[in-house]
């Protein structure tokens, strides 16, 4: 069966630009990517094409040959000379979608596709909650494995690394074998080079031809208002260093326990212990809050277990918009340690109590 038309195949047209390619084989990709497709094999087939159109077309040697004499003027190039110049890996990841490469399709993707991104790293911080009620800046020590800046990240002094003979620089190893129905192609990692596609002569003396060092990192990371247990904060490229690209580092909030506070969502309580007489007679008592002390009003025959809210009182809310509130519960404080004159007083009050009931009664 003949090929189909590559600028067909991707949707567009002979005068297309780059650019353009590019924005055509992604709708594409979206469309036919298996991610999204999960067992169909028409799918499957389809983005084999249109991988092969956009190794194509994308290549501007090969584009040339291409609108030049068609299909016929690649005679003769074989997978590995198509995808060569192509990094699916890459461009799958930045549409989204995971990586081919290395399954169905792994053999077509080429030396660079295999380079694998770093890991991502998780730094728990922990913080006041002071802190999270007005923002902080916090310096987070990340041990991460990087680049090597002397070799950065060959693994080789300067001429010390050569072109594997065996793959010829392409990473991969290839093998033919002719079957009733058609050629089965198998390719595999070049077993002399590992699939570096260079053999080092002459190791960096930096890294011992690992490529990569260890190092310890400061970082520094805004901790917004109002940030709860479990806030993570996204750093890209601050993870380990991979072959390609770095990982990212997620730092995540953890908010400490308050001595006093205890908070709920974006509201704050405090459980705060008042004298008798106050909760009897009423008064002004002075309480902490995230902002310092404040007055608050207690009115006369205030019972334990009352609540006291303080308007914005709490931590700013995680929308940005207003902030939550403060409620101060109330405990009474029974006094000891009386002295004589306090105990009469006391017996004298409670005298005068039970006459009052004891009126109240009757008269009821």
């Amino acid at each position: 069966m003949p090929k189909q038309d590559y600028y067909e195949v991707l949707g567009t047209n002979q005068g297309a630009d780059a650019q353009a390619i590019k924005t055509a084989y992604r709708t594409m990709a979206m469309k036919y990517h298996p991610d999204r497709n999960p067992g169909n094999s028409e799918a499957a087939e389809k983005m084999k094409q249109v991988n092969e159109a956009y190794a194509v077309l994308s290549d501007e040697k090969n584009r040339s040959l291409y609108d030049s004499y068609g299909h016929s003027g690649l005679e003769g190039y074989t997978q590995e000379d198509i995808f060569r110049s192509v990094d699916f890996s890459m461009l799958f990841r930045e549409f989204g979608l995971g990586d081919l490469f290395g399954g169905v399709f792994g053999a077509s993707a080429g030396r660079r596709s295999r380079s694998r991104r770093g890991s991502d790293l998780r730094y728990d911080l922990e913080v006041t909650l002071e802190e999270v009620a007005r923002g902080v800046q916090k310096t987070a020590q990340i041990s991460r494995t990087s680049r090597c800046p002397g070799c950065s990240g060959t693994g080789a002094e300067v001429g010390g690394r050569i072109e594997c003979s065996t793959c010829r620089g392409t990473g991969q190893s290839v093998r033919q074998e002719i079957v009733d129905f058609g050629v089965v192609r198998q390719i595999t990692t070049c077993a002399t080079c590992g699939g570096t596609g260079a053999i080092i002569t002459g190791p960096c003396k930096t890294c011992d031809g690992i490529g990569r060092i260890r190092e310890t990192v400061e970082i520094k990371v805004d901790i917004p208002a109002g940030a709860d247990t479990g806030y993570a904060i996204k750093m890209t490229g601050e993870g380990e260093g991979g072959e390609s690209l770095p990982g990212d580092l997620y730092i995540v909030v953890n908010v400490l326990q308050h001595p006093v506070f205890e908070r709920q969502g974006d509201d704050i309580f405090l459980r705060q212990e008042i004298d008798i007489t106050t909760l009897a007679l009423g008064g002004r008592v002075q309480v902490p809050s995230l902002n310092g002390d404040v007055d608050i009003d207690v009115p006369e025959g205030t019972q334990p277990g009352t609540v006291v809210k303080i308007p914005g009182g709490g931590l700013p809310r995680s929308d940005g918009y207003g902030t939550g509130d403060q409620y101060v519960v109330v405990k009474v404080v029974t006094p000891t340690g009386l002295s004589r004159s306090e105990k009469e007083l006391l017996e004298r009050f409670q005298k005068l109590r039970r006459r009052s009931e004891h009126d109240g009664d009757e008269q009821d």
